[in-house]
This record gives C-alpha cells, sequence and structure tokens, in this order.
C-alpha cells in the first residue's frame, strides 16, 4: 500500500463554525474532543491561502481517538450558510460518526449544548441490537451516532 507520493501524515480536518468557544464546548463537552492548541492569523498571505479577502481567522485544534479537528471561526469576513443539514447525497464530506454507549443519552446532551437530534433519521436493528441517529452540530454538520454492541473500534458491519 502506497503512502501517497510525499505525503508524510495525515494533519487535521478544518470546520467552519459560528461561534468559536460554542463549538469547542460542544465538542469537548459533548463528544470528549481536547483542546490541544489555538491560533489567530490575518494578512496577505492568509487571505492568498483561503481565497477571501480582509480575513481574520482564529481556530482551535481539538483531538480524540487520533482525529484532529480544526474549528475555524472567521470574525472576518464571517461564516457564510444558514446551518441547515447538508444533504447525504451532497458532494463533499457528509458527517463525523461516533460509537455511544447509549444513544438517547449521547443526544441529549449534545442537544443540551445546542446541537439537534433529528429524530426522523432514528432507525434500530434488533437482530443486531444497533440503533443509529443523525444529530447536528449548533453549525449543521452532520453527526452519525452509533449505538452497538461489540468493539467500538470496528467499522460498521464488522463485528
Amino acid at each position: 500500500m502506497s503512502a501517497g507520493v510525499g505525503v508524510q501524515r495525515y494533519s487535521h480536518l478544518g470546520l467552519c463554525v459560528g461561534d468559536l468557544e460554542r463549538s469547542r464546548r460542544f465538542y469537548c463537552e459533548g463528544l470528549g474532543f481536547r483542546e490541544l492548541s489555538r491560533l489567530e492569523v490575518e494578512g496577505e498571505a492568509s487571505d492568498t491561502l483561503l481565497e477571501l479577502e480582509d480575513s481574520v481567522l482564529e481556530a482551535i485544534y481539538l483531538e480524540r481517538d487520533g482525529l484532529r479537528l480544526e474549528l475555524l471561526h472567521y470574525p472576518s469576513p464571517g461564516a457564510e450558510g444558514d446551518g441547515a443539514a447538508r444533504a447525504m447525497n451532497a458532494r463533499g464530506f457528509t458527517h463525523l460518526s461516533f460509537r455511544v454507549e447509549r444513544v438517547d443519552e449521547t443526544a441529549l446532551a449534545l442537544a443540551a449544548l445546542g446541537g439537534r437530534v433529528l429524530e426522523h433519521t432514528r432507525v434500530e436493528n434488533p437482530d443486531f441490537q444497533a440503533v443509529a441517529v443523525f444529530a447536528l452540530d449548533p453549525d449543521g454538520a452532520r453527526l452519525e451516532l452509533l449505538q452497538a454492541p461489540g468493539d467500538p473500534a470496528a467499522l460498521p458491519g464488522q463485528p
């Protein structure tokens, strides 16, 4: 298996948010991420890289289970979009998935932290003792919550 042409390692996944502290609290308190570091940038070089004008970027790097998540907040020019859930068949990243001990408890905790539970997506499979539902973070990013027996590190469909 190839490591990629000159790629040293995966770095992080970026997520644009409307309120940096609200999202930090949501991901840390609700989903168990821990804060690694913060970054603030502005100026011509960041405008060029980000393809924005007069940008001011504040970021917080979080980590959980080896996944690094960068929360990006733009005091200038601000965040775009209405926070509505994107369709699962829209091109691009669709969701983050989490194995949870109890779907209902996790969903309630996320709702209390500013998220929304999409109850109409809830499915139960008694044969596999599995329950799944989608939730949204405070900015509309989809989160899959999956409760199932077995190894929490196993991929879906594997024991």
